[in-house]
């Protein structure tokens, strides 16, 4: 079982060094493809081996899906360039490499926000497919919320050991992120031909913070806790609103 490691990535260079590094001892290539950085992204990941390609965005899935097209190897592991394995997952991998028991393995993602790891408000476990056959499984979903769809019948395991993800270092990334994220989510469901009313932002954000705060126990995060709930609220109206804009934009025409 070999394995092709893929990463997509745009200015990253303060952490896909620390990704790659955790790739190193559990894959046999690993595939970056960048989006135009203009730091020294690129340089890193090929100093540390990467084989790195270029090709414009064009939204997460399409830009994943192309990565695997690169790799040379039938197993994959995708990985975000903010992410990486911890010890205990690099070690499930490598009983998994020498297994091939299944068409696909799930991890729990362990998130840090601000240099706080949040456990609760349905950060965690925050499971995730992200090593799998190529021939069994491509990433779909709808953007910006990916997630790699298996062919009906495929086997799958979960593996022991978290996958460390560094999402945001300011707070202010958090609101600058959600505010892109929204955007793209809007339109995707726009070309679904999603619709919303005019009070859907207010019950889906209130829903939204609801379910993260209380429901699942966001607030043992403390203040971290709050200000993600309070994101994640205000990301959902934004959506929401945005779609209804999109949706009389379209009527008017």
């Amino acid at each position: 079982m070999q394995i092709s490691a893929t990463i997509i990535c745009f200015n990253e260079a303060e952490k896909i060094g620390r990704c790659i590094s955790s790739l190193l001892a559990v894959v046999d290539e690993v595939v970056v493809l960048d989006s135009g950085s203009s730091d020294a992204t690129v340089a890193i990941a090929e100093g540390l081996g990467a084989k790195c390609s270029y090709h414009a965005f064009e939204g997460h899935i399409q830009q994943k899906n192309r990565a695997i097209a690169l790799a040379k190897h039938d197993w994959i592991l995708s990985l975000d360039a903010d992410e990486c394995l911890s010890p205990a997952l690099q070690k499930s991998i490598l009983r998994a490499k020498a297994s091939r028991v299944a068409d696909a393995y799930s991890m729990n993602r362990l998130n840090n926000f601000c240099g706080q790891w949040i456990k609760h408000g349905g950060w965690y476990p925050d499971k995730k497919i992200r090593l799998f056959k190529k021939q069994k499984g491509h990433w779909g979903g709808l953007n910006p919320h990916d997630k790699i769809v298996l062919e009906a019948g495929s086997v799958h395991q979960h593996l022991k050991g978290d996958l460390l993800h560094y999402t945001y270092d300011k707070e202010a990334d958090f609101a600058l992120q959600n505010v892109k994220f929204s955007k793209a989510a809007a339109q995707a469901m726009h070309a679904q031909a999603k619709s919303a009313s005019i009070f859907t932002p207010y019950y889906k954000a209130a829903f939204r913070w609801l379910k993260g705060y209380l429901l699942q126990l966001g607030f043992l995060d403390g203040r971290a806790g709050w200000l993600i709930a309070a994101g994640n609220a205000q990301y959902t109206f934004d959506k929401y609103q945005m779609l209804l804009q999109l949706n009389r934009a379209k009527d008017v025409r």
